[in-house]
């Protein structure tokens, strides 16, 4: 594994009567390239944890998967959510770095700064992506030994949900061999794809509850979500991702336009005449991934952050093999993992759901829908339990979430939130990180 570029802003140290006062510091960083395959090639960014009181050998490390699948954590996830600046390069209040280490991967190969030399070798299946994240997991532990016994947390967002499934379970049983050394604690199922079926069911009802649907608005959801389900019972899962376009049209014809990633602000739709020829894909690459590329930050990752890194080939464009990813994907894409969360909970590794309230594209009532699905033998006990409020400070009167834990199963549900929780909420994501990094009750 090639660390080829590290900055190390350790701060400014100062004599003040005698004593070393250390000045409030950037956070260390490094970054590079780890080939996966041949000619698959996963970039990867690492921001060590910048606390005032505490070294970053006392806090976490977060990896963070971005969704999609193409979308990029080291762009979308760092500059947009989580990170220590924002696009405009203004420090962020509610950084997870506060709390922890973040380890950003822009994954699937081709997402981000991550790219193949062979279109042949995208990854076309959860598999595939899984195999490649654990090769590059593998390097990482190996090269940063700082981190071996560190807490390891996998946080994800919608398709990244998905993927996280996958690599947990993978990396759980690594760790179990021996073949990768890491203190791996749990995962954290953010706004996640992890049963499509059961969000695409949800949406008519979700829309109708809050007067976005009227009854004939509802039984023309109702069936285009009927025509999804048939084509998965059928295992057609590349005839569902085509239906799942219908219904979105469905959907923007009968709300005028709702945003799918948060029910209160308005999506004006853009369809260049180029993307029509291929228009149930491109519908869902501008919903999934598109978005999470707007000019603003595609201009900051490709001038003055490609400018920063220094180690970009100039045959790579951030985000230009995005489409190729999600396309690939797309047999894919509507494949349920409810086994795979079932498998983590058997395993005893510690599940998080956390959802935002006004997401649509994966709904709270299509995750609630799937959580009852599973085999898991404490699940009635889980259901039992009663949530509990939860506020960002002792000090607020204000309901921020609700939270329900049982065992190694917790599921947040993040009030006023859409499918980006921490763009939306800030202050309660951090504090949803602080609990289930069992850094706050």
């Amino acid at each position: 594994m090639r660390s080829l570029r590290a900055v190390t802003g350790l701060g400014l140290l100062a004599l003040a009567a005698g004593v070393v006062v250390r000045q409030p510091q950037e956070p260390k960083e490094l970054w590079g390239y780890v080939q996966v395959r041949s000619k698959a090639h996963m970039f990867w960014w690492l921001y060590y944890a910048n606390n005032p009181t505490k070294d970053f050998t006392e806090l976490p490390l977060i990896l963070w998967l971005q969704g999609g699948p193409g979308a990029s954590g080291s762009g979308f996830g760092n500059f947009e959510e989580i990170g220590p600046l924002d696009k405009e390069m203004k420090p962020r209040n509610t950084t997870w770095l506060q709390a922890a280490s973040i380890l950003f991967v822009d994954n699937p190969v081709g997402a981000g700064f991550s790219y193949v030399d062979d279109c042949s070798l995208f990854a076309k299946n959860l598999t595939t992506v899984v195999s490649d994240m654990m090769v590059f997991l593998g390097e990482f532990f190996t090269s940063r030994t700082e981190f071996q016994t560190i807490p390891f947390y996998i946080f994800s967002e919608s398709y990244g949900g998905k993927m996280a499934a996958g690599i947990a379970l993978a990396l759980h049983e690594a760790v179990q061999k021996g073949t990768i050394r890491c203190n791996f604690m749990g995962t954290a199922l953010g706004d996640s794809w992890i049963s499509p079926l059961d969000s695409v069911l949800s949406w008519g009802p979700y829309l109708y509850s809050t007067s976005l649907l009227d009854d004939n608005g509802l039984a023309e959801v109702t069936a285009v979500a009927k025509e999804i389900m048939a084509a998965i019972n059928k295992n057609q899962y590349g005839l569902a991702t085509e239906l799942w376009g219908k219904a979105e049209s469905v959907i923007e014809e009968n709300t005028d336009n709702v945003n799918f990633y948060n029910i209160m602000t308005k999506d004006v739709p853009e369809m260049k005449a180029s993307e029509q020829e291929n228009l149930h894909l491109m519908r869902l690459f501008r919903r999934h991934v598109k978005t999470m590329g707007k000019d603003s930050l595609k201009d900051l990752m490709n001038g003055p952050i490609r400018k920063k890194l220094q180690i970009i080939p100039d045959c790579v464009q951030w985000g230009g093999q995005s489409r190729q990813v999600f396309e690939n994907m797309a047999e894919d894409f509507m494949k349920p993992v409810i086994d795979i969360v079932d498998q983590l909970l058997a395993a005893k590794v510690n599940v998080t759901v956390y959802n935002g309230q006004l997401d649509l594209i994966v709904d709270t009532m299509g995750q609630e829908a799937w959580i009852r699905k599973l085999k898991w033998p404490c699940l009635a006990q889980f259901s039992q339990q009663r949530w509990k409020p939860l506020y960002v400070s002792p000090e607020s009167t204000e309901t921020a979430a609700f939270h329900k834990a049982y065992e190694n199963l917790a599921f947040f549900w993040i009030l006023k939130a859409g499918h980006m929780v921490p763009s939306d909420q800030g202050e309660m994501a951090l504090k949803v990180l602080r609990m289930v990094t069992q850094q706050q009750h």
